[in-house]
């Protein structure tokens, strides 16, 4: 049986793991993320008919959703803080748990204060998966394969986001909005009861158990914020799916207003879109890993190509009158726009502790939310107001400059970051030259 041999960052010690069974982790724990999404996102398929059959307001529609989000942001980092603590395999089962009974309270809720309350606990339960599922998915897997990793379960979000809105719906026309709730909560509730069953604390990370001095707890935290190159991280990475996650947003209006799209089209094509972002979430990351796997490090010279690439692409294609140029251009640019998330997730991965990588991953979370996802489509509506979709949407993929630059930053002092964690002392001289130094 092939092994997988696994080292913690700063760790001497060497964990073997069979490859099958790392590759059935990553299968349970993207299963799960497929269905933290699935049941976010089935909301939305279903709006139309809560709205008739409880008078709701759109107002109301949206804070059922929104509540979600303002929990997942809130508890990001203090629940993924007690994961790294309290073990991450129980702590992924039982989120999963909540959120797939919370899930079933939505198809039982009588009326739109029962659903509310509902809401409120999915997004309690899908507060800290994200960042805790991608720590439990790179603990068993060799260090040069973690942007494909990263990329990949990111992309997952997406992908369950399609799944949720296209499963939900149809099971919505065929047996009522009630039964597309139920069957999201079963499926969530069967992968729950599956992974803890299979996936063992011990098998993945035997090291934790003999690490519990105070002193390896304490100092691991600081590797969160400790480096300059895994701050311009976290800011590179929020900026640039301020690109991505506005275009995601508005895309659908965008189809609707300049293409005379009927709502329906305007979705699936939009659907098209989100899935060309979430396929070049991966396709990138694999790419990371090949070009990179003798030096790592280059890793933030590739992501700053991406958020270049994305800009050229995406400023080139609203500059382009509406028609399947400019769609086939939007592709392109959204294939790589979001590219920077596998190279951004094993570079936090590899500056800070293995410990610790639950709460490092929900503070690059929480990081891209403030910086890119909330704010993003929100400043370009308000931009929009005044000068219209088409010109904001002209304007948006500037900010991939920004981020570029923030990356180069990283690239500046990430070598000798990564040698400050391992204990290594480098000379003072090394900058963006040290790419050439391999570690």
């Amino acid at each position: 049986m092939a092994f997988h041999p696994i080292a913690a960052d700063d760790d001497d010690c060497t964990v073997t793991v069979a490859r099958k069974y790392a590759w059935i982790v990553f299968a349970l724990t993207f299963g799960l993320l497929i269905s933290d999404y699935m049941s976010r996102q089935v909301l939305n398929a279903v709006f139309p008919m809560l709205k008739g059959e409880w008078s709701l307001t759109d107002g109301q529609l949206g804070l059922l959703s929104g509540v979600v989000a303002l929990m997942v942001g809130l508890l990001t980092v203090p629940l993924s803080l007690v994961a790294d603590r309290f073990g991450r395999v129980k702590s992924l089962a039982l989120m999963a748990l909540l959120w797939s009974l919370a899930t079933l309270g939505c198809a039982l809720a009588q009326d739109y204060q029962q659903m509310f309350i509902a809401r409120f606990m999915v997004g309690v339960g899908e507060a800290a998966y994200g960042s805790v599922g991608i720590a439990v998915v790179i603990s068993v897997f060799p260090k040069h394969m973690r942007a494909t990793l990263a990329s990949a379960f990111m992309a997952g979000g997406m992908f369950g986001s399609v799944l949720g809105m296209a499963l939900g719906g149809t099971i919505a026309a065929k047996l009522g909005w009630r039964w597309s709730f139920a069957g999201m909560a079963l499926f969530g509730l069967l992968l729950a009861m599956l992974y803890p069953l299979i996936v063992k604390e011990a098998r993945i990370a035997p090291q934790r158990s003999e690490n519990k001095t105070l002193a390896k707890v304490e100092r691991p935290l600081r590797t969160l914020f400790s480096s300059r190159s895994v701050i311009a991280t976290y800011i590179g990475s929020g900026l640039q799916l301020f690109v991505g996650g506005t275009v995601i947003v508005w895309m659908p209006s965008y189809l609707n207003r300049y293409y005379d799209m009927a709502t329906d089209k305007a979705g699936g094509m939009a659907a098209i879109i989100v899935l060309c972002s979430g396929a070049g979430m991966i396709l990138c990351g694999m790419l990371s890993d090949r070009l990179c796997r003798k030096s790592p490090e280059r890793k933030v010279a590739l992501a700053i190509a991406y958020c270049l690439g994305s800009c050229m692409l995406l400023s080139v294609a609203f500059a382009l009158p509406a028609g399947p140029a400019q769609l086939g251009m939007i592709c392109l640019g959204m294939l790589i726009a979001a590219g920077t998330t596998g190279p951004a997730g094993a570079m936090v991965a590899n500056l800070t502790h293995y410990s610790v990588h639950g709460t490092a991953f929900a503070t690059l979370t929480l990081v891209n939310n403030l910086l890119g996802l909330a704010p993003g489509p929100f400043i370009t509506g308000r931009v929009s107001d005044v000068i219209g979709l088409h010109a904001a949407f002209q304007l948006v993929p500037l900010v991939s400059i920004a981020a570029a630059a923030v990356f180069f930053y990283a690239m500046c002092h990430y070598h000798k970051d990564i040698a400050r964690l391992k204990g290594q002392s480098v000379p003072d001289t090394v900058s963006a030259a040290g790419l050439e130094v391999k570690l």
